[in-house]
């Protein structure tokens, strides 16, 4: 799937829209990826839709310099538009393409627009290549552009022979249907329908229209309150505990829900939320899961008894007395979409008999092979029945996803026992009536590559619908909820009657994907009443503290602007964080006593708060400013004087801050010179004294830590007080000490040896400075310790870098961690990597950097010595990491960074199959090379055969490879490479002869009659004056078909995808006038027919997509 969303800026992380981000206001939806933002259809219209197209011609693309670049602007449906896009992507390696609103920056407040659109970038070699996708999307002033983050890949578009980029040129174009709308920001879910919506983590539309579902089945909900749970649980570690929240939440909230605490819970990352998975896979894994938590409790069963039904299949024998049948239980059905017109046409396909007769008949045990019938009855249907619609399907014809979009209808009340209970076997139980009402229609809006879901609900399955849309819960009429989910196309009324034009039809992107039934005979059990007293006490309590903390954060934001905050550091939380939490500068300002203090209050009262809170007597209290020094560093700058404390709060927090925070941070002095008195008055503080911190550092234990404060005279030298910081060591008086001045730590750290003989004023030192010491070591000691000094240790901490390691083949589990530090060289880390799994040599260790955006591997692997520092290998664009990935490799790396391997098919003539080998050899080799190493490996016809190497790319031959050319060319990463041993009639062409290029392919009435090619495609030697009739007796022959199927093939000569077919009596040599039939593979004979046996022979890098990840729950 494709990430789709509004461009982030450079600097962002979150795929956002570019525009200035207001706190509360929700991220699109991003697309795994292709989710769009949720859709406005409950949305008043105000004007129809109108439809546009755009080509976009980029000349000298290559040659673009800028990171973004706009085509010219477009008018559709009275609006202005213009395509946005980045040529190198926008910080991934993805071109980047979005629909924008030109003019957004001079249109008026509160405007907006709804717009279905695709955009596509042409494929100039073969249109039907063409990279195109679609999404939807409401602009406003908010989010003016939306689109693809990653559209396709770089590597793809600037490959020449991919078709994208010729001569320079490449080729975008934009659909856009718009429609104008009004703008809802302001709309109120719960006011408006007495419910309250999801919030979006990034792609989770689909995880939240099946939550709200699940939660307005109200059995469910109360199954759900009564798995046992502790008040030591915590919401983030326990699914159960997460789905009570929720929907306590939910039932209770006001304002739209959060589900973040839920996800955590699944043991999803970012990532994962930003990733869009199907619906119906995560309503079977979250089904099983709550089904395995609630086995032992009071609830157990509930799952079961809710969703449960089973269904019998059977094989029965027509002509002997044998029947097989196997019972099998299903908490929802897969409904057929293609092909039925509704719901009753999918239950009869779903149980349609299917016969095994002829080669297909059945192995009947001791009865031997018989006629048969094989289908599948309903045993029972359960309370509420869950149907998935198959919307989407794979295409073995065009090898790839699509979702269909035929209409599709479903009924509000539906009768499983119709026509005398033809859904039901024999043993089912007929005094059970299978009649459902529709409870719910989960919908998705969108395609293959994006879309959105929601849901329509109607809770107690009264007439009123509601639409459960993400944050947004709107009532809705009937209509909205069966008719316009059904799919199909919709015509637009015509602009001009008078004209005779003929009706614009578009196809409906949304339509239902599932639908809820609840049975008739049990809605009063599953639509039962759910109150507090079904709601654990332990939870209650919980939750009402959680909204009381909300509530009082919510009114300290809607106050601050009353308020001053102060945060007071004392020398308790220097030694507390000194050593622990931190290791440069003093404090850590978020870790210290807070006060909430009214801007007005003057400064002398809040010291008396200080004396009541902290128990420090006003007159001992003194309070420093802190400072930003220019190095980064942050120390005490200097004591308040009387004017200052004689102020409000507000005014010094104002007068002192420069940088305007919201804070004001001090420094509380106590003086205490024997700690049995108590608390003293501070001395006064004349321009010769000198406030310094000390820390002391212990080599063997690797420990720094605060030991205490002190001032001295600027004229004094640190001679003067060496006692007193032996004795605040707890050393001898007489130990002989080191001292260094910590001075900064950014970007590297800067700590010096201060000359004890030195004044404190000639080693520069002032208010605020810090002065690490530790004991004089001896060579000998010096020698024993890791970081003999404090410089060595402060350079150790300031670059140590805890790194997770994981196994390439298993992107998602650390399998180790281990403390390095940033300045270690590529050997250094590796070396520690084979330690940490047992590989004698390093340079088979092979790293990979991790991709910050994705949170997936980088798609090359680092070169050997190919990076200096281990801080190299963890920076990904402007973000750093703390993971990389490894393998164990069978050879070195620098040994294996000289070979090229090539993954090539051989295509045995003898029987047709095709085999995958993994050719190894030196990058200067050459495809000579190859054949010599490949035919040590496969089976020829004999030893005498001569081999070549093709290249196919999508059931085409686009190359013959000389026996010259170098291997270390050769992309095999996009192409197949196939070898084939050359046939004698090739060897031995006449002056007359041709080869030509022979491929299957179908045309498919669905896609405007466009031809597909499958199969293994070949080449065929035809003579001048040979006919089509003996041309298709000698390939009959070649790929040994049958008379009876061979029969229904046709013949045709293709140039650039448009068949002329042939008649037997045509010479078919007459059609190839190139006489460079090599490289004429767009001009060819093709063989028409229905790929019976639609398969992938190997595995082939054909530039397929990447479908959604499965969907995993980890706890």
């Amino acid at each position: 799937m494709t990430v789709i969303a509004a461009s982030p800026d450079e600097d962002d992380d979150m795929l956002v829209p570019p525009q200035d981000f207001n706190e509360g206001v929700e991220p699109m939806e991003v697309l795994g990826q292709g989710e769009r933002v949720p859709t406005v259809e409950n949305q008043p219209v105000v004007d129809d839709p109108l439809t546009g197209k755009f080509a976009w011609t980029i000349e000298g693309f290559s040659k673009i310099n800028m990171r973004k670049h706009y085509s010219e602007s477009f008018t559709v449906g009275g609006f202005n538009w213009r395509v946005l896009l980045f040529p190198k992507g926008n910080n991934v390696d993805h071109l980047s393409l979005y629909l924008d609103v030109a003019d957004s920056a001079s249109l008026p407040y509160g405007w907006s627009r709804f717009a279905h659109f695709s955009l596509a970038v042409v494929n100039q070699y073969d249109p039907k290549a063409t990279v195109k996708k679609d999404t939807q999307h409401q602009f406003n002033v908010r989010e003016s552009d939306w689109g693809f983050t990653s559209f396709m890949p770089l590597q793809d578009l600037y490959d020449p022979a991919k078709g994208f980029l010729l001569n320079d040129k490449v080729i975008v174009e934009a659909d856009v249907n718009v429609r104008k709308l009004v703008d809802y920001w302001a709309y109120d879910s719960k006011k408006e329908t007495g419910f309250v919506g999801l919030k979006n983590q990034g792609a989770t539309c689909y995880m939240n229209s099946l939550l709200q579902t699940l939660y307005h089945i109200p059995y469910f909900r109360k199954a759900v309150y009564h798995m046992p749970t502790t008040e030591n649980d915590l919401p983030s570690n326990s699914i159960p505990l997460a789905l009570q929240s929720l929907f306590y939440k939910i039932q209770y909230s006001d304002t739209s829900v959060a589900t973040k605490d839920l996800t955590k819970s699944f043991g999803w990352d970012t990532y994962d939320s930003f990733m869009q998975h199907d619906v119906q896979e995560l309503n079977r894994v979250l089904s099983e899961k709550l089904e395995d938590k609630m086995k032992g409790t009071a609830v157990e069963g509930t799952i079961q008894q809710l969703f449960e039904g089973h269904h019998m299949n059977y094989i029965e024998c027509i002509n002997v007395d044998y029947k097989s049948t196997r019972k099998e239980s299903f908490y929802d059905l897969q409904l057929d979409v293609k092909g039925c017109k509704d719901v009753y046409e999918s239950f009869d396909k779903y149980v349609e008999v299917e016969r095994l007769e002829g080669d297909n008949k059945y192995q009947a045990e001791q009865l031997g092979l018989q006629d048969a019938k094989k289908g599948v009855l309903f045993i029972d249907f359960p309370p509420v029945l869950q149907l998935q619609l198959k919307r989407f399907e794979y295409d073995f014809m065009r090898d790839t996803m699509v979702k269909i979009n035929d209409r599709y209808e479903f009924p509000l009340q539906l009768d499983l026992d119709r026509e005398d209970g033809k859904y039901l076997s024999p043993d089912a139980d007929r005094s059970v009536q299978n009649h459902y009402t529709l409870h719910s229609v989960l919908v998705h809006s969108g395609g293959v590559h994006g879309g959105h879901y929601y849901a329509y609900i109607r809770p107690t399955l009264s007439d009123q619908w509601y639409k459960f849309d993400d944050e947004r819960v709107t009532k809705e009429e009937l209509r909205r909820a069966l008719d316009e989910q059904y799919g199909g196309e919709e015509e637009l009324p015509q602009t001009n009657p008078g004209f005779n034009n003929t009706p614009f039809k578009f196809t409906k992107y949304s339509n239902a994907y599932m639908l809820v039934y609840i049975r008739d005979a049990d809605k009063d059990k599953v639509v039962c009443n759910v109150d507090e007293k079904d709601i654990a006490e332990h939870l209650q309590i919980r939750l009402k503290k959680e909204h009381e903390e909300k509530v009082r954060k919510r009114k300290d934001k809607a106050e601050a602007h009353l308020y001053t905050i102060i945060k007071v550091a004392q020398d308790i939380d220097l030694s507390n964080q000194i050593g622990k939490d931190i290791h440069f500068d003093l404090v850590d300002h978020d870790k210290v006593h807070s006060f909430r203090i009214q801007k007005q209050t003057l400064f002398t009262q809040f010291k008396e708060e200080v004396a009541r809170d902290l128990g420090i007597p006003v007159n001992c209290q003194r309070f420093w400013l802190w400072a930003k020094r220019q190095n980064h560093t942050y120390r005490p700058n200097r004591p308040l004087n009387e004017h200052e404390e004689s102020q409000t709060v507000g005014h010094l927090k104002d007068a002192s801050n420069k940088a305007h925070n919201a804070e004001l941070k001090l420094f509380l002095e106590v003086y205490l010179p024997n700690p049995t008195q108590g608390p003293a008055v501070p001395l006064e503080k004349t321009k010769e004294d000198v406030l310094l911190f000390f820390k002391l550092y212990n080599p063997e234990k690797e420990e720094l830590r605060y030991v205490g404060r002190s001032f001295v005279k600027g004229g004094g030298r640190p001679t003067d007080i060496l006692e007193k910081l032996n004795e605040m060591a707890g050393f001898e008086p007489t130990e002989e000490i080191q001292l260094y001045e910590e001075i900064k730590f950014e970007p590297n750290v800067m700590c010096e040896h201060i000359d004890k003989k030195s004044t404190f004023k000639n080693s520069q030192l002032e208010d605020g400075d810090i002065i690490c010491y530790q004991k004089t070591l001896t060579r000998e000691e010096e020698d024993l310790y890791r970081y003999p000094d404090v410089p060595s240790f402060l350079e150790y901490v300031r670059n140590r870098q805890v790194v997770h390691f994981r196994h390439l083949e298993r992107p998602k589990e650390d399998e180790f961690c281990l403390e390095l530090s940033k300045q270690h060289t590529y050997d250094d880390v590796v070396e520690r990597v084979a330690l940490q799994v047992g590989l004698e040599d390093p340079a088979k260790v092979r790293l990979t950097s991790h991709n910050c955006y994705s949170q997936q591997p980088k798609p090359q692997p680092i070169k050997y010595r190919g990076v200096e520092r281990l801080s190299d290998m963890l920076v990904h664009y402007n973000q750093t990491s703390d993971v990389l990935y490894f393998e164990a490799l069978d050879l070195p790396l620098p040994e294996l960074q000289g070979l090229k391997t090539l993954k090539v098919a051989f295509h045995n003539s003898k029987t047709e199959e095709l085999s995958v080998h993994n050719i190894r050899l030196p990058k200067q080799s050459t495809v000579g090379d190859v054949i010599i190493e490949l035919k040590g490996k496969v089976e020829l016809s004999s030893p005498q055969a001569e081999l070549r190497v093709l290249e196919v790319f999508y059931h085409k031959i686009y190359k013959i490879f000389p026996l010259n050319e170098k291997i270390e060319n050769i992309n095999d990463q996009y192409w197949t490479l196939r070898a084939e041993e050359i046939p004698d009639e090739e060897k031995e062409l006449g002056a007359h002869d041709r080869p030509i290029h022979v491929y299957h392919f179908s045309r498919d009435a669905s896609q405007n009659h466009m031809v597909q090619n499958f199969g293994e495609p070949f080449f065929l030697v035809v003579h001048q004056t040979e006919t089509l009739a003996e041309v298709k007796q000698r390939i009959q022959t070649k790929l040994a078909i049958p008379d009876e199927e061979f029969s229904k093939w046709k013949f045709a000569f293709l140039s650039l995808g448009r068949p002329e077919y042939l008649q037997d009596d045509d010479v078919v040599a007459s059609r190839f006038l190139k006489r460079d039939s090599y490289g004429a593979w767009e001009h060819y004979l093709g063989l028409e027919h229905t790929d019976c046996t639609p398969k992938r022979s190997h595995t082939s890098n054909q530039n397929r997509h990447n479908f959604e990840k499965p969907v995993k729950i980890y706890n």
